[in-house]
């Protein structure tokens, strides 16, 4: 039996999961992307808990000082680059392969990838979400995720 839909979906997810799993060198809780589609614009974005802390990608060491830690994270621009183009890749390949399969792309793809207990959780909108409103953008709508989910925690 082929692949269907489902199963193509779920493949580009594991892999931007895989991806960010990888910027962190396996060492995070969960992790949290944010994928975007409006007319023509694609954005892609990640954070995540380590430590109990939730950080963003380019803040990962602020979650291990004053830890003990002593293994530093590598979040160059060069390393954040290359995350975040992989993960665009995905979520055009999910664009392309709505249009194959005559499914509707979602405007917003949020996934909650729990480390420890390998499970991911996945929500669509389907509604535009920032392009209607001339004083948003998908970041505003990203750091308003993080500061739900940080609510959330604390």
């Amino acid at each position: 039996m082929g692949k269907v839909f489902e199963d193509y979906l779920a493949e580009l997810q594991v892999d931007m999961v895989a991806i960010c799993l990888e910027y962190v060198e396996d060492k995070a809780e969960d992790i949290f992307i944010y994928c975007s589609y409006e007319p023509k614009v694609y954005a892609f974005d990640v954070f995540y808990k380590i430590n109990g802390n939730l950080v963003l990608k380019h803040n990962l060491n602020d979650a291990i000082d004053g830890t003990g830690g002593s293994n530093k994270y590598d979040t160059s621009e060069e390393r954040q680059e290359a995350m975040l183009d992989i993960g665009l890749k995905n979520l055009k390949e999910i664009n392309k392969t709505c249009e194959d399969f005559g499914r509707q792309m979602p405007t917003e793809i949020k996934l909650h990838y729990n480390v420890s207990n390998n499970s991911l959780k996945a929500s669509y909108k389907y509604d535009l979400i920032y392009s209607n409103h001339n004083d948003l953008m998908s970041d505003d709508i990203f750091d308003d995720w993080f500061e739900e989910v940080n609510n959330s925690i604390y």
